[in-house]
């Protein structure tokens, strides 16, 4: 059990796949085709200036070169819907895998334990938390894995093509990193404490819907609605002040991350004025420059999914973990009848003992009941 706790998130994500891992490694080598079709058309395009700078006039090379761009185009729009579809479909197997785990974890586990979890963090679990998973195993795995490493291998081309130009596309990588780290700063306290802040406004609608008679039996319905209303209030200022915090330094990482041609543009510039660049290799950088955005930005709008990844899977696998009931693998010895005897029976939850000493002797074929000093006297009346 201490093993299974001291898991990774990788090391559970990969546990939850369980037979469905070859479909994730279809989804995720399909996206990385959709991404590299969706870059080819730039070399494709640089070929074409290439020409035209050349001089060439032949017009069937161009619409040959035409075609091909749109056949890869239509090459991308294919292959990302076949990852998306195979991502998808297997995922939503998983998480109903997942809700079967932790329900039969939940009838394995003694009763006292489940009673002290309160139902509304159980449902918050088993409904909202498992589908925050839908985003990290549908769109993550393949989409962020692919548009990872298509930018990371034309970064090597460009460094092949020209190490000067190749360090101007990167130029805005610190500064979009340095904002993104001052956005994912107490990140994981900030998304844990919205965490704990719904749980009390699940607790606080469930108790209240439950207790609703109770309530207006004893006039109570004003305080304990205005009770609901504080947590929700509580529950909703959580989640606006950590956006407003962290909503300037996302704006900035959108922003800054992916504008390669602040630096390449002067810088590149400069170095064909020199006569250092040649007119081909500055278009196709610049080329590659613009192809490189799209999988950037695709790549940052990740990572608000992954700030909260270890929140989310901390609170499931926190009842996967859950250390099952100790039960005898057989019975030290049969029952001769159906009589129920307790001899000094003590019980309670965790440390804190409810009964104690009980004996009791219930025979078969009898009628029995169980009273307390108010049913006791309460019977005394009748008779």
């Amino acid at each position: 059990m201490e093993k299974q706790s001291r898991r990774s998130v990788p090391s559970w994500i990969w546990n939850f796949a369980g037979q469905h891992r070859p479909q994730y490694v279809l989804s995720v080598l399909s996206a990385v085709c959709g991404v590299v079709c969706g870059i080819l058309p730039y070399f494709v395009m640089a070929g074409i200036i290439s020409d035209l700078l050349g001089g060439c006039r032949d017009m069937s090379i161009y619409i040959k070169n035409c075609l091909v761009m749109a056949v890869l185009w239509l090459g991308r729009c294919g292959f990302h819907s076949i990852s998306t579809t195979l991502s998808h479909k297997a995922t939503f197997a998983v998480l109903g895998t997942i809700r079967k785990r932790v329900c039969a974890k939940l009838s394995r586990v003694p009763l006292g334990t489940v009673l002290d979890i309160p139902s509304g963090s159980i449902k918050n679990v088993l409904v909202e938390r498992i589908d925050s998973i839908e985003t990290t195993m549908a769109h993550i795995i393949p989409e962020f894995t692919s548009n990872l490493l298509v930018p990371i291998a034309l970064l090597v081309y460009l460094f092949i093509l020209d190490w000067r130009m190749a360090l101007a596309v990167l130029a805005t990588v610190p500064i979009g990193f340095g904002c993104y780290a001052l956005m994912t700063r107490g990140y994981e306290e900030s998304y844990q404490n919205t965490i704990n802040k719904t749980k009390i406004l699940n607790d606080t609608a469930v108790e209240y819907i439950n207790g609703i008679e109770v309530i207006k039996a004893f006039g109570k319905a004003q305080s304990s609605y205005d009770k609901f209303v504080e947590a929700a209030k509580e529950g909703a200022s959580c989640y606006v002040e950590w956006m407003r915090r962290c909503n300037i330094y996302f704006c900035l990482a959108m922003s800054i991350f992916p504008a390669t041609m602040i630096a390449v543009l002067p810088i590149g510039g400069l170095l064909f004025r020199a006569g250092t660049l040649d007119a081909g290799t500055f278009i196709q950088v610049i080329l590659f420059s613009v192809g490189l955005i799209a999988p950037l930005i695709t790549v940052m709008s990740y990572g608000d999914d992954l700030a909260k990844l270890s929140t989310i899977i901390g609170e499931v696998t926190s009842l996967l973990t859950l250390e099952d009931m100790k039960r005898p693998d057989t019975s030290a010895s049969q029952p001769q009848s159906k009589d129920i005897k307790l001899k000094d029976v003590t019980f309670g939850y965790h440390e804190k003992e409810v009964l104690h000493g009980i004996n009791l002797e219930i025979r078969e074929g009898t009628v029995n009941a169980l009273v307390g000093q108010i049913g006791r006297a309460s019977c005394r009346e009748r008779v």
